[in-house]
């Protein structure tokens, strides 16, 4: 097998491996997916002005977050329908996390229930809620809280899905449809069939039990039709309801961090959810340093995150972490969980190379004079 460099090794990995509606939907982003192309090249407008004579001999890539240490100074974000890419994939993406040290977030759209994941990892793990309506929300953040989550995440920029024409032209639905083209794609693609075949099509597994069956949520969560009347007093409902840490993503807007942390948010998410929502939305790592400027609690960031100097970038700016999205999945995909640990030790050899060019031994001593942009 040819040894992976980099996380474009795996993703053209990724292409060959996956039918061309799976990949398209791991891939893909909404209206004319200019966004993609943003979130990948935002990275570009700071270069680095390094720290010269400073003794980087014993480099230190780990991190805190409320307290507790992380090996590296990344996470893994929650994307939905995993079990498309490989069966198994959530707990997969789980297991990797735990063995590098780092926190792996669940989505509510996961093939795998709230619960397995749980058994699955002894990892820090966080749960990330939609919510389709309050009831089902109460349930699945009851359920987060016995299964002993760490953190739970909601999503607040899918109100709606958003125009994702790849999947549009693909009749990307679950379960599956069956059409000569669907099957043709699958013959091209016998890795994936076999795997698909044997275990079977893949569920919304948090809505197959008792207290929260319901196709008609499934379906909604699908086409990401949520509450769409969750407003700022929803949010003081959560924060009451949930008694762990509590963080938002989504958040673009200062103003929005601002009102997130006097409700007594612990940290918010600067994301674009991927270009997958809207293609005209700023760029999360754009908005770092103003948001980072304006609460005193943690910002998390995602976007576009393909090399360990751009979780660097984001770090400067005084992000405490970096979600990693498709970076991860197209491991997932290439070669199921060793392919994510080989995606997390790729951006490991490449964060600690960065500090060591950069005069930063440690994680602190990251900050803006090392960018000029």
């Amino acid at each position: 097998m040819t040894k992976r460099v980099s996380i474009e090794d795996y993703r053209r990995a990724a292409h060959r491996r996956l039918p061309r509606m799976v990949f398209d939907y791991v891939e893909g982003g909404a209206e004319r997916e200019r966004g993609l192309d943003r979130n990948v090249d935002g990275f570009e407008r700071w270069q680095f002005r390094p720290r010269r004579l400073v003794d980087v001999q014993d480099r230190k890539p780990a991190t805190t977050l409320w307290g507790r240490e992380h090996k590296l100074p990344v996470y893994l974000s929650p994307t939905g329908l995993n079990g498309l890419s490989r069966p198994g994939g959530d707990a997969m993406l789980a297991r990797a996390a735990a063995r590098a040290g780092i926190p792996f977030a669940l989505s509510t759209a996961s093939n795998m229930s709230l619960e397995e994941v749980a058994r699955a990892s002894d990892g820090e793990k966080w749960f990330q809620l939609y919510v389709l309506s309050r009831e089902l929300a109460e349930v699945l953040v009851k359920r987060a809280q016995a299964a002993q989550y760490d953190a739970l995440i909601l999503t607040v920029d899918a109100h709606v899905n958003g125009y994702r024409e790849r999947d549009m032209r693909n009749g990307f639905a679950l379960p599956v449809r069956y059409t000569p083209r669907t099957v043709l794609d699958g013959t091209l693609h016998p890795r994936w069939s076999m795997d698909f075949l044997r275990t079977g099509v893949p569920k919304l597994e948090n809505f197959e039990t008792m207290e929260a069956k319901s196709p008609e949520a499934q379906a909604a969560l699908l086409r990401r039709q949520m509450d769409a009347g969750f407003d700022w007093d929803a949010l003081a409902w959560l924060r009451d309801l949930w008694p762990g840490k509590l963080m938002v993503k989504g958040i673009l807007r200062r103003d929005d961090a601002e009102a997130c942390a006097r409700l007594g948010v612990d940290a918010v998410i600067v994301s674009n959810h991927g270009g997958r929502q809207l293609d005209g939305n700023v760029t999360a790592v754009d908005q770092v340093a103003e948001i980072c400027g304006a609460v005193d609690i943690p910002v998390l960031f995602d976007g576009g995150i393909r090399r360990g100097t751009d979780v660097i970038k984001g770090l400067c700016l005084g992000a405490s972490m970096a979600g990693l999205g498709r970076a991860a999945l197209y491991g997932l995909a290439a070669e199921g969980e060793a392919g994510v640990s080989g995606c997390i030790d790729i951006l490991r050899d490449e964060i600690d190379r960065a500090m060591a060019l950069l005069g930063a031994p440690d994680i602190a001593s990251l900050g803006p004079d090392l960018l000029d942009g």
